[in-house]
């Protein structure tokens, strides 16, 4: 066996690890990961049955989206990746020019803002769930076309009141975070 059909044998292998544990790597950051091409990254997923990432992000988002009972899917700011009810969840925003100011380029906050109250209320075990408070901290500015990943996570159910934090990143920096207080409107 020949060096080069080695390599790729080994690259391709890790390809699939590094997508099984982050779905949502782009073509051009696999290929600054294993220091190749963009067309050797779209060839190694072809030839493994891998789709592109927006397929990737569809297929896991169809499946979180009907776990989800206080909101429509098309009330969802980004897209749902994960959803634990009570627990936790992850969405995804890719942020473009229509979000952002003219003239800084910078997102505006409430599409920030949306995403986290959207899947705060999302993670939520309720029929009908609103924020009662909302304690938000803006921590760095994000400029059109950035990937935002937001982390939600149920600290504490007590009655009919829900906390739950919320961490915004791009590229593993935080961005925003919030603590949101959510009331079940259920009895």
């Amino acid at each position: 066996m020949s060096r080069s059909s080695s390599t790729k044998k080994e690259r391709q292998q890790v390809l699939k690890n590094k997508l099984y544990e982050d779905p949502f790597l782009t073509d051009e950051e696999l290929a600054e990961i294993f220091n190749v091409s963009v067309p050797t990254i779209r060839l190694d997923r072809l030839e493994l049955g891998i789709p592109e990432l927006r397929e990737r992000i569809k297929t896991v988002a169809e499946k979180n989206y009907n776990k989800v009972k206080s909101l429509n899917s098309k009330e969802i700011v980004g897209e749902l990746l994960e959803l634990n009810l009570n627990k936790n969840g992850i969405s995804i925003l890719e942020t473009n020019s229509t979000m952002a100011f003219e003239k800084t380029k910078i997102v505006r906050g409430h599409f920030i803002y949306s995403l986290a109250e959207s899947l705060a209320i999302a993670v939520i075990d309720a029929e009908v769930a609103l924020v009662g408070v909302a304690n938000i901290k803006y921590k760095t500015p994000v400029y059109a076309g950035n990937k935002l990943l937001a982390k939600a996570e149920v600290k504490r159910v007590r009655e009919r009141n829900y906390i739950v934090w919320v961490r915004i990143t791009e590229k593993q920096t935080e961005v925003f975070r919030g603590k949101f207080i959510l009331v079940s409107l259920e009895k």
